[in-house]
């Protein structure tokens, strides 16, 4: 796929007879090893299985963690706290910078605090069915019981969730749930949930327990042996290359929605460090399933370089509404209730404006396709707080949405309290990313991915106030256990970053920063990223078709092409230089890019956010094909070589397969 260099991919299958299975001469099967038994014992079970190593033992290993966001800075502090020597990287100058922060609405858990029956078996039903019946049933149900700890951990840690009048931890309501689970710190969960998190991994900084490398971004994972063993980081300060070993790799690097240019991600936000494991073998599993989030901010600008997103939460008191008549271009409250289409609620009775993101994004898309669309620029819809101000009155408004509703205001110059927001779906989340079993383990033994950056909890569609949840139940609660094992079991030799190995994997990371500061053209890595998010969005974004991804497929090597012919890039590489920081990123973004769509070509059905317009019912809905495509797709790099598909099947014996109906 790609011209750059890079060590051969050759996945070491040694280790992985319990992983992957041959189903024929071009095709593995993925075993996850979930464990048997009663799914409400699995993890119990497992954990009690999982091998020990003796406190005093602990000090005896090491854990390299890459990102600081919830998952790589809970990830880190529970290591940490447990004895394990480990080196955290961070790529921006603080932990507290990580695109955790940008979360808003909250985090689920099954508490039923709101005494509305909810339950841990209806947050992982709700789960199941919101991710369209393409996530691991085990893996869901996990989450789903570690959702009671994260809140009982964050309290004790002292996050400042929402209180009710009695003092009791406050819920409010998210889409694709009819119950009230999420616990929110107003607009500022993310924020407040990463303070937490990273208090406790800056105390065991503060201890020596923690090696804190801000600044760093990883180049390279290095396999020895067959083993993930290291990495290769570039100091973006200073511009040099530094080795790391360590006896096991832990990447919680978040997700790749940046592919699209513009996205509601950190504009820090990347896919290098998954891409290059990717490279070295571990395989990618779902990368077409990115999620568009219904509510942000419109694009209001040819130079915008990233959208600003609403929290869902919003969609609790505001209504979502555009005019009855294609091309009204009246002011909102000139156009009286009787010409209003409150389509959302009109659609979907029971769920209302609470429907998934990715229903309510497409219903979106679909009235600015009528002509309906309101704004200077017709690529909007309207959510319109005006009933909620005035049955529960401006102050308890302020209380719940308060900082959003300046945000909105600071960047619009419309004030919500008296004009509707206009809002417009737009990237925000990938539920794809490398593929792990039940230990969170990736194809690379000894390579574990946390977070947003693995694939396993949320299928098609990942459900509002979820990521939080699964980043602190990856970190806090099930790593530990599960590298233990793999410590404790695995022959693992010593190894220093003299190892050959690591000098192949320097020196690959050298040799691509010269080539990527040699070609000398004229073309910034900015302008090609932004004519890649075209593409992306127009042919893989909120609904694609077979021409649609052709014609991507098509394009995508041609911008390839021109990157690394005709890109330019100032300063040098030993020193900090952000072009180049960037550069490399776009590099990977462009490999990545025809991965996502030869997913979402293969895939010939409607999914959750993966929309097929040739797979629709007549009522404009997903359609899925279970018969051909109930498993997970898992893509094995091949240098030079078009990527290999391959699965894991999926079954379904708690949830029924159904229709994913919320009318």
């Amino acid at each position: 796929m790609s011209p750059t260099p890079a060590a051969p991919a050759t996945p070491d299958r040694s280790h992985a007879a319990k992983q992957l299975q041959w189903l024929d001469d071009e095709t593995l099967c993925l075993i996850p090893q979930s464990p048997g038994g009663r799914l409400e014992d699995k993890w119990d079970r497992h954990k009690f299985q999982l091998k020990l190593i003796s406190p005093a033992n602990k000090t005896k290993f090491s854990v390299i963690v890459v990102g600081t966001g919830l998952a790589g800075a809970a990830a880190a502090a529970s290591l940490a706290e447990l004895g394990y020597k480990v080196k955290s990287f961070c790529i921006n100058d603080s932990a507290r910078r990580a695109h955790s922060i940008a979360a808003q609405g909250g985090i689920n858990a099954a508490k039923n605090y709101s005494n509305d029956r909810d339950s841990v078996f209806r947050l992982f039903f709700d789960t199941i069915k919101g991710g369209d019946f393409r996530a691991r049933e085990a893996n869901v149900y996990r989450l789903a019981q570690l959702s009671n700890d994260i809140i009982d951990h964050c309290v004790a840690q002292g996050v400042p969730f929402a209180r009710d009048y009695g003092g009791f931890l406050d819920n409010r309501s998210f889409g694709g749930a009819l119950v009230s689970r999420t616990f929110y710190a107003k607009g500022q969960t993310g924020q407040q949930l990463l303070l937490g998190a990273y208090g406790a991994m800056m105390r065991q900084v503060a201890r020596g327990g923690i090696e804190y490398y801000p600044r760093r971004e990883m180049l390279e994972l290095v396999v020895a042996d067959g083993m993930a063993r290291g990495i290769i980081t570039r100091n973006l300060l200073t511009g040099e290359l530094e080795s790391h070993a360590a006896d096991v790799v832990v990447l919680a690097t978040g997700g790749y929605s940046n592919v699209f240019f513009l996205s509601t991600n950190a504009m820090a936000s990347n896919a290098t460090a998954v891409w290059r494991a990717h490279k070295k073998g571990a395989f990618f599993a779902n990368p077409c399933f990115t999620q568009i989030h219904p509510t942000c901010i419109p694009v209001h600008g040819e130079h915008q370089s990233k959208l600003t997103l609403m929290s869902e939460s919003l969609r609790n008191d505001g209504r979502v509404w555009v005019p009855k008549t294609a091309g009204d271009k009246r002011t909102p409250r000139e156009i009286p209730e009787s010409e209003r289409d409150y389509y959302l609620e009109r659609i979907y009775p029971t769920f209302g404006n609470l429907v998934p993101r990715d229903v309510a994004s497409r219903q979106a898309k679909r009235r600015v396709d009528e002509g309906r669309g309101v704004g200077p620029t017709g690529i909007a819809v309207y959510l319109d707080f005006a009933d909620s101000v005035k049955r529960l009155g401006r102050k308890t408004i302020e209380e719940r949405y308060g900082n959003l509703f300046e945000m909105y205001r600071k960047i619009t110059a419309e004030d919500p309290y008296q004009e509707p927001m206009r809002i417009y779906p737009a990237v925000h989340y990938t539920m794809g990313g490398l593929w792990v079993d039940y230990n969170l383990m990736s194809t690379v033994p000894g390579l574990y991915v946390l977070g947003e950056a693995n694939f396993s909890d949320h299928g098609a569609n990942r459900l509002g106030a979820s990521a939080l949840m699964q980043g602190l139940a990856d970190g806090y609660f099930i790593i530990s256990a599960t590298v233990e094992h793999h410590l404790a079991s695995a022959a693992l030799k010593p190894i220093t970053v003299d190892h050959d190995a690591f000098r192949e994997a320097r020196a690959a990371a050298s040799a691509k920063t010269l080539r990527l500061l040699n070609i000398g053209g004229s073309r910034t890595a900015d302008e090609i990223h932004r004519e890649l998010g075209q593409v992306m969005w127009e042919y893989c974004g909120m609904s694609r078709n077979a021409e649609g991804l052709g014609k991507a497929l098509a394009a995508i090597p041609k911008l390839r092409e021109a990157f690394w012919h005709d890109l330019h890039i100032t300063g040098s590489g030993e020193s900090l230089n952000g072009e180049l920081e960037k550069a490399g990123r776009v590099a990977d973004f462009l490999e990545l890019s025809e991965l996502m769509v030869l997913d979402a070509l293969s895939r010939e059905e409607s999914c959750g956010s993966h929309f097929r317009e040739e797979f629709q019912t007549g009522e404009n809905e997903a359609l899925r094909n279970d018969d051909r495509f109930c498993h997970v797709a898992a893509w094995e790099y091949r240098e030079g070589l078009r990527a290999r598909r391959h699965i894991e099947p999926l079954s379904f014996q708690y949830v029924p397969l159904m229709a994913r109906s919320y009318k």
